[in-house]
């Protein structure tokens, strides 16, 4: 039997990196995976790879179309995922549009995601909830005050969660990595390909299949055990400021 047999999964943020990676593990276990992403090409490429996969056309910023999206469905799992870096610089020159961008995904979509999907769980007293943090959740580093600001939040609504459901029969857990070599910087440099690509140069990052991994074991814990945070680094990352880097 394959772990993750009848559940029905939605990833948010599904067509890339860690989201990717993730619904292709869950789908190779035996779930019924709900791809969720704004890019709709991207979507049907990765439901014509997994078997009985369904896309939604989502965008998470948008709370009336999440609720229409998911409120009247029923998921066993919602991998909190779809999320985003602007700029990397001093507070003092940030770009408001940039820090709206970061708080609308990363906070506010995470909110509309679990506030339309978590009623059901509740209601059926069974449910896990995985939330994508960072360990910029948990260390701030120069240049990154917004971003790290949103994984903070990740964090702070996570343990909010925990108390306002507790007892109730659904797991929450946060997931929270160093560095992942996945579109994320290429996004945060706004497709500068080469400024991107030093983050990962010198040194051997996450994949996000290891972070996929690490959600899977979460979900495949027994009824009665919550694995409730779980953080990665690469093993050359001993902080978000020091990395160990081949010369």
């Amino acid at each position: 039997m394959k772990r993750m047999q009848g559940k029905v999964c939605l990833v948010t943020g599904a067509t890339s990196g860690i989201g990717r990676a993730t619904a292709r593990l869950l789908a190779g276990e035996g779930a019924r995976v709900v791809l969720a992403a704004r890019r709709t090409e991207r979507l049907r490429e990765l439901a014509q790879e997994l078997d009985g996969a369904e896309t939604l056309n989502l965008d998470v910023r948008q709370a009336k179309g999440v609720t229409q999206a998911l409120a009247a469905r029923a998921f066993d799992v919602v991998v909190a995922n779809a999320g985003l870096g602007r700029g990397l610089g001093p507070l003092q020159v940030g770009e408001s549009d940039d820090w709206d961008e970061m708080i609308d995904t990363n906070v506010k979509g995470l909110l509309h995601t679990v506030r339309a999907t978590l009623p059901a769980m509740l209601e059926r007293g069974r449910g896990d909830v995985v939330l994508l943090g960072s360990v910029a959740g948990r260390q701030v580093y120069p240049g990154g005050n917004v971003y790290c600001a949103t994984k903070f939040a990740v964090r702070a609504l996570y343990e909010g969660l925990r108390l306002d459901a507790a007892g109730k029969g659904v797991r929450f857990t946060t997931v929270d990595p160093g560095l992942v070599e996945t579109e994320f910087s290429l996004v945060r440099f706004r497709g500068d390909a080469e400024r991107a690509q030093k983050t990962y140069t010198g040194l051997e990052c996450l994949t996000p299949e290891d972070v996929a991994d690490a959600i899977l074991f979460a979900l495949t814990r027994p009824a009665h055990v919550n694995i409730g945070e779980i953080v990665l680094w690469p093993t050359d990352q001993a902080s978000t400021t020091m990395v160990k880097r081949a010369p």
